[in-house]
């Protein structure tokens, strides 16, 4: 079984814990995330009951590549889009080039509660980043590196299993 779960901003990706966990909207038994997003990341998640298919998902060596939409602090440059693409020397190593474009904000987003901040004579900026390795809040990182902090990180896509029109919170299975 597959199931394609929509994560709200602030949920945390398990069963239990302190908060709002997955059991607060998945009621299905046996099914264990393939892979993660933190707590202050929203979208596509996946859920299955088959171990190897987790493992196939969620590890690196698989180059399983994972979209991302983001909404950045700052007006991107071309200069930071290229570094992104080339990959980026983090404290755990350098990341791998990753593929990358400044997009328009999708008209199927949701509101984010809560809202991002919103500063006045500060742009955002959107950009769609597909990367195939996972460290902990890589992208975060990445844009943190090149000068545009992220203010909103929604996964879109995991290799062929996209978001599609899930809305937040809920969930679809295979």
């Amino acid at each position: 079984m597959m199931v394609l779960f929509n994560k709200p901003f602030g949920v945390l990706c398990q069963f239990s814990g302190e908060g709002d966990t997955l059991s607060d909207y998945i009621d299905i038994k046996d099914v264990y995330p393939a892979g993660r997003l933190d707590k202050d990341s929203e979208g596509l998640l996946l859920l299955t009951d088959d171990g190897k298919l987790q493992h196939k998902i969620s590890h690196p060596k698989f180059n399983k590549e994972k979209t991302y939409l983001v909404q950045v602090d700052g007006a991107m440059t071309t200069e930071a889009v290229e570094q992104l693409k080339q990959g980026v020397v983090l404290k755990d190593g350098k990341t791998k080039p990753a593929n990358i474009e400044i997009i328009n904000q999708p008209d199927w987003v949701w509101p984010r509660t809560p809202p991002i901040r919103v500063r006045k004579n500060i742009p955002t900026t959107w950009i769609k980043i597909g990367i195939t390795e996972g460290k902990n809040r890589q992208i975060r990182r990445m844009t943190a590196h090149v000068g545009f902090p992220t203010l909103r990180l929604i996964r879109s896509q995991i290799g062929d299993w996209q978001l599609d029109k899930i809305k937040p919170g809920k969930y679809e299975c295979f």
